[in-house]
């Protein structure tokens, strides 16, 4: 699994360490790929074939350009690479499947916190909130351009599956 992810980031180190921890249970061999910018998409896809990687974990943000991202959405489909990414934003400009937190409960928690500060209270004294919901979502219409078929138990686990999404 080829993990590209940014180059340097204090949260991706955390990220890694936390998910290579799991990944060896599951015997599963992490690539961490350090990505500085757009140059280095197709290098990501030269080391995954080199490395005969079974997919992608994207760490990229979904506010990468749009051109960016559509990038990295083509060269997963042309090297038929699974890859899971971290938002739902991801799927719906066409990528494969995403597991994250569900962004709309996010920015209304934002809201919250922006109307508690507003009102007078310290920063500082308000809590920091983990996520408490998740979402995957999957994308059907980017399976089948790579020839992946989907286990059924996984699709009825799924917050939402995509059948035919812009791509």
């Amino acid at each position: 699994m080829v993990i590209p992810a940014p180059a340097t980031s204090p949260i991706e180190d955390l990220f890694i360490k936390e998910t290579e921890s799991a990944a060896r249970a599951l015997k599963i061999r992490l690539i961490r790929f350090p990505v500085r910018g757009p140059q280095d998409y197709e290098s990501i896809f030269r080391v995954a074939s080199k490395e005969r990687a079974h997919g992608l974990l994207v760490r990229i943000p979904v506010f990468t350009p749009s051109a960016q991202r559509k990038q990295i959405l083509e060269l997963a489909a042309k090297n038929r690479l699974p890859a899971i990414y971290q938002a739902k934003a991801w799927v719906d400009a066409g990528g494969l499947m995403s597991y994250g937190q569900d962004p709309d409960i996010s920015y209304r928690r934002a809201a919250t916190y922006v109307d508690k500060i507003l009102r007078g209270t310290k920063p500082a004294d308000l809590p920091v909130e983990a996520p408490t919901k998740f979402e995957l979502v999957i994308n059907l219409k980017a399976a089948k351009q790579i020839s992946l078929t989907i286990p059924q138990s996984i699709l009825y686990r799924a917050d939402k599956v995509i059948k035919d999404a812009p791509g």
